[in-house]
């Protein structure tokens, strides 16, 4: 069916995420709606999905809630079975323990000169000054990038994100362009080498990757390769503003973390599910289907609100309580299923890294007076801007 036949069909919008109130504080928008309209429609989300029980049926029901929500290739989250299984098989070896293990020491070392960096004292804007450096720089050192990619991608990054804001489709097909020429760049570098000459130089590696006894096209590399960069360090440069800040704003949790640095795992988890890093992801319906009281017919666009659904009263005790100790098996931080982030383990250490070093320099994290985080605008999570300062610690 057309789409401007399904539209037709819609009931009026339940909300607008893009109006001045939701972007002010998204957060408790999306609680909102939680509670009073679990199942929602606007123009520009089309079906949302916020708490956590029909978020994880979309998730998991991947014959109903197909991923496979754009014509572009997307490897391999934008891919439903058998084909799905083969791609991820291929994939999950580059975050194995050995390999995020032996990474550690490098990612410390980056951590570690980006804050040495930082003055004492004065307001610091910590997006900027630490948390998407940490990102970039980690990301492209874990891939086998050169240090002069880096700029050139952090600029791809914002330059994405506002075409998205301002829903410009000219622009996007530009950026995309864009990105499959730094791609390219990055596979010629790369033309005739090895694993062999190349051991720790992952981008090289993917080009020796096989699915199903084929080797991966450049589009398929392209694809894996956006969402190890594009993906990734927006989704790290979230956390890395949202924890920091948090504790910034929790002194006692923040000397509890930098005596016993074995607890900073569980706060991670639990400081992101209280404020979550990545916004939402898509599905689209193959058949009609009824969910949260509502129907949705088939070809039906759907979004859903990790933020929300992890802080879903019905999934947690006390859901807006930090409680690091609690179990987080219902978190939906890393996604659950099939497509349950194979980035994680990376992801885990890279963040644990950062905060232990923060916590170990000698100096603690504060609010500055009269100064407010600024929220990010969808489709972004967590700060846009992130205002901190740090202070030496007293001795004794």
């Amino acid at each position: 069916m057309p789409e401007n036949a399904l539209m037709s069909n819609h009931p009026n919008p339940d909300w607008d995420p893009l109006s001045l109130e939701a972007q002010r504080d998204p957060q408790a928008t999306a609680d909102g709606m939680r509670e009073h309209c679990p199942v929602a429609w606007s123009q520009a989300l089309h079906w949302s999905l916020f708490r956590q029980a029909d978020v994880l049926r979309a998730v998991k029901d991947h014959t109903t809630f197909s991923s496979v929500v754009s014509r572009h290739v997307a490897v391999p989250n934008g891919m439903d079975p058998p084909q799905h299984a083969a791609y991820r098989r291929a994939i999950e070896p580059y975050f194995s323990k050995e390999r995020v293990d032996a990474f550690e020491p490098q990612c410390r070392a980056m951590a570690r000169s980006l804050i040495a960096a930082l003055p004492r004292g004065p307001a610091i804007e910590w997006m900027g000054a630490l948390a998407l450096p940490f990102a970039v720089w980690a990301q492209c050192d874990f891939l086998g990038w050169q240090d002069e990619d880096h700029a050139g991608l952090a600029q791809w990054m914002q330059a994405s994100h506002a075409a998205t804001l301002a829903q410009d489709r000219a622009a996007h097909t530009k950026l995309a362009a864009h990105f499959q020429a730094l791609v390219t760049a990055q596979l010629e570098r790369r033309r005739g080498a090895s694993t062999a000459a190349a051991p720790g130089d992952i981008t090289c590696a993917l080009m020796q990757e096989k699915v199903n006894g084929v080797l991966l096209t450049d589009a398929e590399i392209a694809s894996i390769l956006r969402n190890w960069t594009v993906g990734e360090i927006g989704t790290m440069a979230a956390s890395a503003g949202i924890l920091c800040d948090w504790l910034a704003h929790h002194a006692p949790v923040q000397t509890l973390l930098r005596e016993r640095p074995s607890a900073i795992p569980a706060a991670v988890e639990e400081i992101l599910r209280l404020r979550g890093p990545l916004a939402t992801n898509r599905r689209v319906t193959t058949c009609p289907v009824d969910i949260g009281g509502r129907h949705l017919p088939a070809g039906s666009r759907v979004t859903l609100h990790w933020p929300a659904a992890n802080r879903d009263p019905r999934a947690f005790d006390a859901a807006l309580e930090y409680r690091p100790e609690r179990s987080q098996e219902a978190n939906l931080l890393w996604g659950a299923g099939i497509h349950v982030c194979p980035g994680a383990p990376l992801a885990q250490m890279e963040l644990r890294v950062l905060l232990e070093e923060v916590l170990a320099s000698g100096a603690s994290m504060e609010a500055v007076p009269g100064q407010s985080p600024e929220p990010a605008l969808y489709p972004a999570s967590g700060w846009a801007r992130v205002p901190l300062r740090l202070l030496a610690l007293q001795a004794g």
